[in-house]
């Protein structure tokens, strides 16, 4: 008769078979949260760690200077290398160290008793110790701060040995130049790899005694940040994943360039930059010499106005701005004069620039000294004269100005013969009569696309003026843009113009935008120098490879930012504003994308789109076709 298991028996076969069913388990495979997150292997060194295919390396920090300033930590925190920073802060009852610092206190005084006694030299560093001590003594006595063992680790991680020993050198270097001395943990990796991992678990425990003041200077919240809690959202800080919104009229003053290659997304920044300032309450002004801003203007209610030799549009050099301020009221049509002596001679040639590198104007002294008798004559005869109140008087136009060339003496028929296309010739018609434009809308877009080159830089000089006029008559809140920039650059009047919006446009509340994709051009002139030294905000998109060390120059670029800026993507670049910058990523909304792209590509997928639901709403398309384009 077989005997009944007893209970022994039935343990031994229930962990029989809890055993077969792991050994099953462990054959088959199976995947837990753990298996996801834990790295293939682990191997500890005596200098370095390895986890997977990475290598890793702590160190940690053993000694600081007197002082040390807020933020210091920024410089590592926003460094462009994989690390874990840690920070292990124990709180010190305050007794215990009063009594500390009692003890330390008259240990201090007696050394210096018995060197004084002893004849001894004047020791600083136990004077500065000893005025530290006293200090921190009343602080704490009263409550006024507190004490802490404060302990700091860096963990750094890279692809290889080498390269791991590069980023310790760089970080080292950086803590080196604040007097913050550094070791790594040898023989301790795996205490250092423990304690940089977020559980909480100080196992290097190597610590440093500070006060609350020296400690909130490790603050680590302090990355490259240009969060306000007002303005234009600009794109993504690639640094922190935070929001870059800035306030450019918060600067002082509002100007911006724009740098970048063909296709790099300087337009499409820069129309998304002015459609949220439009929807903040700001006019914008732009300067468009390639087509590129009308489907904007259209899908914002804007004046789209185009200057051609055949179009109706009329822009009157001679216009006076009908300033407000009585200080400027007199000099109104002096400035107005300064401004057309510029105009003509850019009409009449432009400036040359000689071997020297000075400027040579068009105009001999004696046919300057002509034109500017002429500008005076020509504007009395319309009645204007320094009186502000004769300035509402119809103003004269270029006809005027060379009817009174051809009749006085000098070279005043010769002038008026090389004006003579500007007046009856090939290029008249568009500047030569009383101006019949209005930009009395939130978005105003000048178009010079269909201009003749030579037309061009006249072009923009002759709307710049005219903008100026009414920007100094009616202040608000204005952005002026003005593409390809380099255009203007070419003349030295036109440069001197440009130049002088940007230093005057802050006092009329005006932001001066400067785009330009010939960084070579603008940054070799003085004024296109000059320029960007008077804007507060600077875009750096993707560059040509030998307009890299141009900019790292002008902008102080480290190498690293350097070698990013000829290979950012599309919609990246480095975003300047005071004196701070950030790597920004440019990003729009699928609606503000649609509105503002420049990619022909996307352009023709838009209207390939529009027109397929077109032709199904009207019923022309077959039902296979309207299920593909459905």
């Amino acid at each position: 008769m077989p005997r009944k298991k007893d209970a022994v028996d039935i343990a031994a076969e229930q962990r029989a078979r809890e055993q077969a069913e792991v050994e099953q388990a462990f054959l088959k495979g199976i995947t837990t949260l753990r298996d996801l997150i834990a790295p293939s292997s682990i191997e500890i060194h005596s200098s370095y760690f390895r986890l997977g295919t990475k290598y890793g390396r702590t160190i940690y920090i053993y000694a600081y200077p007197r002082e040390i300033y807020t933020g210091w930590l920024s410089s590592i925190i926003n460094i462009d290398e994989v690390l874990d920073l840690s920070m292990y802060i124990y709180p010190v009852d305050s007794q215990v160290v009063l009594n500390n610092l009692k003890k330390k206190v008259t240990q201090m005084e007696a050394s210096m008793s018995i060197n004084a006694e002893k004849g001894r030299t004047r020791d600083p560093g136990l004077e500065a110790a000893l005025n530290d001590a006293e200090e921190l003594r009343d602080q704490i006595q009263v409550g006024a701060e507190r004490f802490f063992r404060f302990g700091l680790y860096v963990t750094m991680y890279a692809d290889s040995l080498d390269e791991l020993s590069f980023i310790q050198h760089k970080i080292e270097t950086i803590f080196g130049q604040q007097l913050v001395l550094s070791k790594v943990a040898s023989s301790q990796q795996e205490q250092g790899m423990n304690s940089a991992v977020p559980q909480m678990t100080d196992q290097l425990q190597i610590r440093r005694n500070m006060n609350t003041g020296a400690i909130s200077t490790s603050f680590p919240f302090t990355s490259a940040d240009l969060t306000q809690e007002k303005g234009v959202l600009y794109g993504i800080n690639m640094h922190n994943n935070g929001l870059v919104i800035f306030d450019r009229f918060s600067l002082e003053n509002a100007n911006m360039v724009v740098f970048a290659k063909s296709g790099a997304g300087k337009s499409f920044t820069v129309k998304l930059e002015a459609l949220r300032s439009m929807m903040l309450g700001s006019d914008i002004l732009i300067i468009d010499p390639e087509n590129e801003y009308q489907k904007l203007s259209d899908a914002v209610g804007g004046s789209y106005i185009r200057l051609s030799l055949n179009s109706d549009t009329r822009v009157n050099p001679f216009d006076l701005p009908r300033v407000i301020d009585s200080d400027e009221a007199g000099d109104a049509l002096r400035a107005n004069l300064v401004t057309l002596h510029g105009l003509f001679r850019l009409m009449l040639g432009g400036s040359q620039i000689a071997a020297n590198g000075q400027a040579v104007s068009a105009l001999s002294p004696a046919e300057e000294a002509d034109l500017d008798q002429a500008l005076i004559d020509t504007y009395a005869r319309a009645g204007i004269t320094s009186d502000p109140l004769t300035h509402n008087s119809t103003p004269p136009v270029i006809g005027d100005l060379y009817d009174t060339l051809l009749h006085m003496g000098g070279t005043g028929p010769a002038l008026a013969q090389r004006l003579r296309k500007y007046t009856t010739g090939t290029f008249a018609g568009i500047f030569s009569q009383q101006s019949n434009i209005d930009i009395n809308n939130n978005m105003v877009v000048f178009n010079i696309r269909d201009l003749e080159d030579e037309l061009r830089p006249v072009a923009m000089y002759i709307v710049l003026s005219h903008i100026w006029n009414i920007t100094r008559s009616v202040q608000k809140k204005r952005m002026l843009i003005v593409d390809e920039a380099w255009q203007l650059l070419k003349y030295d009047d036109s440069a001197n113009f440009l130049f002088s919006l940007a230093k005057r446009a802050r006092k009329y509340f005006l932001g001066l935008t400067t785009i330009t994709q010939d960084v070579e051009d603008f940054m070799g002139s003085k004024m296109g120098r000059a320029i960007v030294a008077n804007s507060s905000m600077q875009l750096l998109l993707k560059q040509s490879p030998s307009a890299v060390d141009v900019l790292a120059d002008v902008f102080k670029l480290t190498e690293e930012e350097k070698k990013r800026l000829a290979n950012f993507p599309v919609g990246q670049g480095l975003f300047f504003a005071g004196q701070n910058h950030v790597h920004i990523q440019i990003v729009a909304s699928q609606t503000e994308q649609q509105l503002i792209t420049t990619n022909p590509q996307a352009a023709l997928q838009q209207q390939a789109q529009a027109t397929s639901v077109q032709q199904i709403t009207n019923g022309y398309m077959d039902p296979d076709t309207q299920a593909l384009a459905r």
